[in-house]
């Protein structure tokens, strides 16, 4: 008969809470910074310029068309070849902005062609300049319509993150694995590390469900 044992993991809390710690440090900072990717490519996608499209296109298609793990490996360990190493940590942070980046542009593009071209010509009546249409009449309710699916890249973004370990980055996996290997608790270091995951995931549910309430619960036609 098996026999639980928490104790370690009850030992170790500091470590698992410094590793969760940092998992939503490096998840935050891949969200903020793969929106701005992702504006950047839906709005490169949806201009006339054919060469920024076609080069859009095919990083969105790359990115989405092969593993993250394979991208991480890439970054981490072909990058050096080139010239360019990076720490672990820097280097998982920028796997996800690039994966992530690809997957918002998709997204955020469908919610800048789903604005009538009405509500822009409107924006061009009332003399307002190609960036303050874009700002006010476009960006806005576009986010406002793809909302729910852009915050579900980011909450399975943050789950994602788990798979950075495999490149040493201190995350939450990567302190689980390290206390298994000292105590070969695993049956009950990763039941742990599962209730963590849900948590986290939870709370940025929750986040964003408290942003769409302060920026986008306005009525449809304000």
């Amino acid at each position: 008969m098996y026999r639980f044992n928490f104790q370690p993991v009850f030992d170790n809390l500091d470590m698992l809470a410094h590793g969760a710690w940092l998992t939503v440090q490096l998840s935050f900072s891949a969200m903020a910074i793969g929106l701005v990717v992702s504006v950047l490519g839906a709005v490169a996608k949806t201009s006339g310029i054919k060469p920024l499209r076609w080069i859009v296109d095919a990083y969105v298609e790359v990115i989405r068309n092969t593993p993250f793990l394979i991208q991480i490996f890439f970054i981490f360990f072909g990058l050096p070849a080139l010239g360019i190493s990076m720490s672990p940590n820097t280097a998982a942070l920028v796997a996800l902005v690039v994966n992530v980046g690809a997957y918002g542009t998709e997204i955020i593009r469908a919610g800048i062609e789903s604005i009538p071209q009405g509500q822009i010509e409107a924006g061009r009546a009332l003399a307002l300049s190609p960036v303050q249409i874009f700002r006010h009449v476009v960006l806005k309710p576009a986010l406002r319509n793809i909302y729910p699916s852009l915050t579900s890249q980011f909450i399975y973004l943050m789950l994602t993150s788990s798979v950075v370990s495999v490149i040493s980055a201190t995350d939450l996996a990567a302190a689980g694995a390290d206390l298994n290997a000292r105590t070969f608790a695993s049956f009950e270091i990763y039941l742990v590390l599962t209730a963590l995951y849900f948590l986290l995931a939870l709370g940025f549910s929750t986040l964003f469900a408290t942003l769409r309430r302060v920026f986008f619960d306005y009525p449809a036609g304000r």
